[in-house]
């Protein structure tokens, strides 16, 4: 048996034809990681989001595609003049995200080229008031600087620059051979420097050591002194006390204390008078005998320290007599 289609069967097979067409013009899938925007007769209405989305079929349409991952923009090499007038090349990466997509797809045109102009023309800025060597040793302060403004630049347009970094700095290779021949004088400057400081940092602790040694010295020159002043201080002692005691002996009318003390004297001064360098010939004004008397003194004063044994020993008289009368031929 035939099939055949009438008017009716017709109708609704188109019916349902146009309702799987809307069906799948109303039904949008958003991917991961992007924002849509909807425009209805060209106007912005909403932004879907990452997953399933309904829009009105035939009136509303999709805007700006975002992708709201941060992305990464290579700027190219450009010419900078430093403040000091040097010629330096400089190249770099921007990094950055998109906050807001309506802002992104509206509020500017182009918005990759946007970013990285404004990222070169600030790169110039701030490259070029600084020195040539503060932009050589410096360059995380040039990002610094960079990321500040462009960040601030950027934010109507619903950006976020989340990092600027300066790749390659490239002086003039003339400039680089200068900065060698400086460094390489810088280095030898302050080798030279800290030469010259060892030498005097020894010759300050040779100082130091010779003074401590004449300090020392100087102690035991005192220290000598001293004691030489103490040994000096005992014997006058002493002989004050001998002195003292002869003294004594000469108020009791002891008379060998006196040819002692006038004996001692003498021998003293014939002493002095022998050692005088420029003494040759020694002349006595007085008789040895008076000397040898004086010895004798001195005997009798050690016979009474010590005692006399039996009185065995007499005294004699200063020509070396016995004191006593020789017995007489009737005795």
């Amino acid at each position: 048996m035939d099939f055949v289609l009438d008017g009716g069967s017709i109708t609704l097979i188109v019916l349902g034809v146009l309702a799987v067409l809307v069906l799948l013009a109303a039904v949008k899938t958003v991917p991961q990681g992007y924002n849509y925007t909807v425009e209805r007769f060209g106007r912005y209405i909403k932004t879907m989001k990452p997953g399933l989305n309904l829009i009105i079929p035939f009136v509303d349409g999709i805007g700006h595609k975002m992708n709201m991952m941060e992305q990464v923009l290579d700027v190219p090499h450009q010419e900078v003049i430093t403040r000091d007038n040097a010629s330096v090349t400089a190249n770099g990466v921007t990094f950055y995200q998109v906050l807001d997509a309506p802002a992104a797809a509206y509020e500017v045109n182009n918005l990759q080229n946007a970013i990285l102009n404004l990222t070169m023309t600030n790169i110039r800025t701030v490259m070029g008031s600084m020195d040539l060597d503060e932009l050589l040793s410096n360059r995380d302060e040039i990002n610094h600087r960079l990321l500040k403004v462009v960040d601030a630049a950027v934010s109507p347009w619903g950006i976020k620059i989340t990092r600027i970094e300066i790749k390659d700095i490239d002086p003039p290779k003339d400039l680089v051979e200068s900065m060698g021949r400086q460094m390489k004088a810088e280095r030898e400057k302050r080798a030279t420097i800290l030469e010259a400081e060892g030498k005097r940092q020894a010759q300050i602790l040779a100082a130091e050591g010779a003074k401590q040694a004449q300090v020392l010295e100087a102690e035991g020159r005192r220290e000598a002194a001293f004691r030489d002043a103490e040994a000096r201080e005992r014997s006058a002692e002493a002989e004050a006390k001998a002195t003292q005691m002869v003294s004594e002996a000469i108020a009791k009318g002891d008379v060998q204390a006196i040819n002692y003390f006038v004996a001692n004297n003498y021998i003293k001064a014939l002493e002095g008078i022998a050692r005088s360098p420029n003494q040759k010939l020694l002349m006595l004004p007085v008789e040895a005998a008076s000397v040898i008397g004086a010895i004798g003194g001195i005997a009798e004063i050690a016979k009474e320290a010590f005692g006399d044994s039996g009185g065995s020993n007499r005294p004699t008289t200063a020509r070396g007599q016995s004191t006593s009368r020789p017995p007489s031929a009737g005795q």
